[in-house]
């Protein structure tokens, strides 16, 4: 961690086994965690284009958040923290002028360099789909897209394997994790 990430908004991807098995993709803005559900997990393979759906805002300390949300609470399941770190705006308009992060976001596009735990390197968030559910085009979605930068994979798949992934936090496992909630040994 160099000098400048003490001043750089942060980061963080959680792994969510709750009704369905997603990472939770967290960007720090104006005083909260902007957040997407992503299913198949971030990729570093610049190949995959992982579909990222926005969910509510989450306070910022949720970003520290490892353990086993409750039955019949909202998001019931357990959560790890997967990677977390900072990460930089490079939104630009068409004339080479930075674009507030915030307002990048709100129009529809918004590219970014993490400097994560296991994540590296540029990444953009593209909406795609606008959500209109009273005129019934459906559902905001989003795409979370590695660049073809120098840090990207190409030998390999990209995404993490969510049930043999480890805490950036704690080194635990999701199943440690819920063990430990439970009392029993992992």
């Amino acid at each position: 961690m160099d000098a400048d990430d003490t001043l750089r908004p942060r980061f963080v991807v959680q792994i969510h086994d709750a009704r369905r098995m997603h990472f939770d993709f967290r960007l720090e803005v104006d005083g909260v965690l902007k957040s997407w559900a992503v299913p198949r997990g971030p990729s570093e393979n610049p190949s995959d284009r992982r579909l990222a759906v926005p969910t509510e805002d989450h306070p910022l300390e949720y970003r520290e958040f490892e353990g086993v949300i409750p039955h019949g609470e909202y998001g019931s399941g357990t959560v790890i923290v997967w990677d977390q770190g900072t990460y930089r705006p490079l939104s630009h308009d068409r004339q080479g002028v930075a674009v507030p992060f915030d307002e990048s976001l709100a129009l529809g596009h918004a590219t970014f360099w993490l400097h994560g735990a296991k994540l590296h390197g540029e990444f953009a968030l593209t909406r795609f789909r606008v959500g209109d559910e009273e005129n019934g085009v459906g559902q905001e979605a989003w795409l979370l897209i590695k660049a073809n930068d120098r840090l990207a994979v190409r030998d390999r798949p990209g995404s993490p394997d969510p049930y043999h992934a480890r805490s950036a936090r704690t080194g635990r496992t999701l199943h440690q994790v819920t063990a430990a909630a439970r009392g029993v040994d992992g």
